[in-house]
C-alpha cells in the first residue's frame, strides 16, 4: 500500500459531550457520528492547555506547551522547534492547512492568500491559512483570504461592525445570529476551501491536510439558518456551583446570567456545531469522490472545551471538565470502527500518532505518545494520568481524581468517580494523594 493520506479536522472550543455519538440528544451531528461509527471515539482525551495558542503549539511540537514557554494566548511556536508538519514534509508529504492556525497569534499579517512565510517554516508546503474570527472581525480592511472574500462579496463592513458591537458588550450577553448568510460564514468558507483542496490534490504525493474551523468558539453567532433550528430547543442546564472551595480567580470570572440566557448561549453553540458538522460532511464527500477514503486516516478533535455556564463560567481557561476535555475521533485503514475507548490520552499524542501512521519512527525528546497501540487493539490503556497547565495553574487528572494547583491560592482536589461535577473540594481529606500528584506534576511539567 502506498503511504496513507492524513486528514486532521479540528474545531475550536468544542466540549467533549456535545456530540451525538457522545449522547448529546439535543444536537444534530450526523457526519461526525458517521465518522465515529467508522473509527474509535476517545471519551477521555484532555487538552494540554485549555486556550487556543498553547494547545495548538503543543500539538504541533508534541511537547508540553510550557516547555516552549507558551502558557497563554500570546505564545508563539519557536521557528526552530521541530513540528510534526516538518517531519511529514521531509518524508515526502504534501502538507496543507486551511483555517485557524494560532501558532503565531500575535502576528496579524496573513497575506492575500494566507501563505505567510512562517507557515512554510513550520513545515507546511501548501498553506491556505485563513485569519480566524479575531483577526478578521477586528479589522475593517482585508487581512487574509477570508476578509478578502468578504470584501469581494460586499460583506466585510457588515461583518466588522457586527463583531465590534459584540466585543464592546459581551460575547455571552450579546448572543445572537450572525448577519452573514450561511454561505458567507467563515466555517462554510473553510469547508469549501478544504473540499476543493482535497478534490484537486495531485496523486504524485501523499498528503496531510489540517482543516481548522473557527467555531463553535465565541461569539456565539451562527447564521440565522442554523440558529433557527435551535431557537426553542431544550438543552441541558449548566452545573450550578456555590463556589465553596474554589480559588479567587475563578470567583472573579463568574458571569451572573439568567437560566434563559444560559440556555440561549447553549442553543447558539449547538447551531454553530451543526454548521461545522455539515462542512465535515462536505469534506468527507470530497474524499469519497477522490476514491481516497480507504487510504486516509481521519482525525477529528478540538483544541479545548467550553464551560457554557458550568460553575458560572464561560469560554475556557479553567481546569474543569467541560473546559479540559475534548472530543477525539480517529478512523482509517485497519482501524476497527464503532468503538469507544476510555483510555486516558492528551491532545499532543496526536502528533506521534500521525507520524506513526505515516511510517515514521518515534521522535526523541518529545512528550507525545502514539495512540496506535490502542487503535490497533493491542492494548486498552494509554496513560496513567493526563496533565495540563496555564499561567495560573497546573492540573493532573486520572480516571478517578483531579488535582489542580492554583498559584498562591487554594488548591483543588476532586473525586471524579463520586463527584463528576467537581463541586466538593476534598484537599483536606487526602494529603497522601496530593503528595503523589504533586510529585507527578513536577516530573511531567518541570
Amino acid at each position: 500500500m502506498s503511504k496513507p493520506n492524513l486528514l486532521f479536522i479540528m474545531d475550536d472550543q468544542h466540549r467533549h459531550d456535545y456530540l451525538g455519538s457522545a449522547g448529546a440528544y439535543f444536537l444534530q451531528t450526523p457526519n461526525l457520528d458517521r465518522l465515529a461509527a467508522r473509527g474509535v471515539r476517545f471519551s477521555q482525551c484532555t487538552t494540554n492547555a485549555p486556550v487556543c495558542a498553547p494547545a495548538r503549539i503543543g500539538l504541533a511540537s508534541g511537547m508540553q506547551p510550557g516547555r516552549l514557554g507558551c502558557l497563554g494566548n500570546a505564545g508563539i511556536l519557536p521557528q526552530d522547534t521541530t513540528t510534526y508538519y516538518q517531519r511529514l514534509r521531509d518524508a515526502g508529504y504534501r502538507v496543507g492547512c486551511v483555517g485557524k492556525l494560532d501558532l503565531r497569534k500575535t502576528d496579524g499579517y496573513n497575506g492575500r492568500y494566507g501563505d505567510r512565510p512562517c507557515t512554510y517554516g513550520w513545515g507546511f508546503t501548501h498553506p491556505e491559512e485563513c485569519e480566524g474570527k479575531m483577526h478578521a472581525g477586528f479589522s475593517a480592511t482585508p487581512v487574509g483570504p477570508y476578509t478578502h472574500y468578504l470584501q469581494e462579496k460586499g460583506q466585510l463592513q457588515t461583518f466588522h461592525e457586527d463583531y465590534m458591537r459584540r466585543s464592546a458588550s459581551s460575547w455571552v450577553a450579546d448572543c445572537r445570529d450572525s448577519p452573514l448568510a450561511s454561505e458567507d460564514f467563515e466555517d462554510s468558507y473553510i469547508g469549501r476551501r478544504a473540499a476543493a483542496w482535497i478534490e484537486n490534490a495531485p496523486d504524485d504525493f501523499p498528503w496531510h491536510y489540517f482543516v481548522s474551523f473557527v467555531g463553535p468558539h465565541d461569539p456565539y453567532d451562527p447564521p440565522a439558518e442554523y440558529g433557527e433550528r435551535y431557537r426553542d430547543a431544550a438543552v441541558p442546564p449548566a452545573i450550578f456551583d456555590t463556589l465553596e472551595g474554589k480559588p479567587e480567580w475563578v470567583k472573579r470570572r463568574v458571569e451572573d446570567l439568567s437560566p434563559e440566557q444560559v440556555a440561549q448561549t447553549r442553543r447558539q453553540y449547538c447551531a454553530a456545531i451543526e454548521l461545522i458538522d455539515d462542512q465535515v460532511g462536505l469534506i468527507l464527500a470530497a474524499l469519497e469522490k477522490r476514491g481516497q477514503l480507504d487510504n486516509t486516516y481521519i482525525v477529528f478533535a478540538s483544541d479545548h472545551g467550553e464551560l457554557l455556564g458550568d460553575h458560572g463560567l464561560y469560554t475556557k481557561s479553567a481546569a474543569y471538565e467541560a473546559s479540559l476535555r475534548v472530543p477525539l475521533i480517529v478512523a482509517g485503514p485497519d482501524i476497527k470502527g464503532g468503538r469507544v475507548s476510555d483510555a486516558l490520552c492528551e491532545l499532543i499524542d496526536l502528533n506521534a500518532t500521525l507520524c506513526e501512521f505515516a511510517g515514521l519512527g518515534p521522535q526523541a525528546g518529545i512528550d507525545a505518545r502514539s495512540l496506535a497501540p490502542v487503535l490497533k487493539e493491542e492494548t486498552d490503556t494509554h496513560r496513567k494520568e493526563t496533565v495540563a497547565a496555564l499561567q495560573n495553574f497546573h492540573c493532573i487528572r486520572t480516571a478517578t481524581h483531579k488535582y489542580i494547583q492554583n498559584y498562591n491560592d487554594v488548591d483543588e482536589l476532586y473525586n471524579l468517580s463520586q463527584d463528576p461535577d467537581e463541586l466538593h473540594n476534598i484537599t483536606d481529606e487526602s494529603p497522601e494523594l496530593i503528595g503523589e500528584f504533586s510529585r507527578c506534576l513536577r516530573q511531567r511539567l518541570g
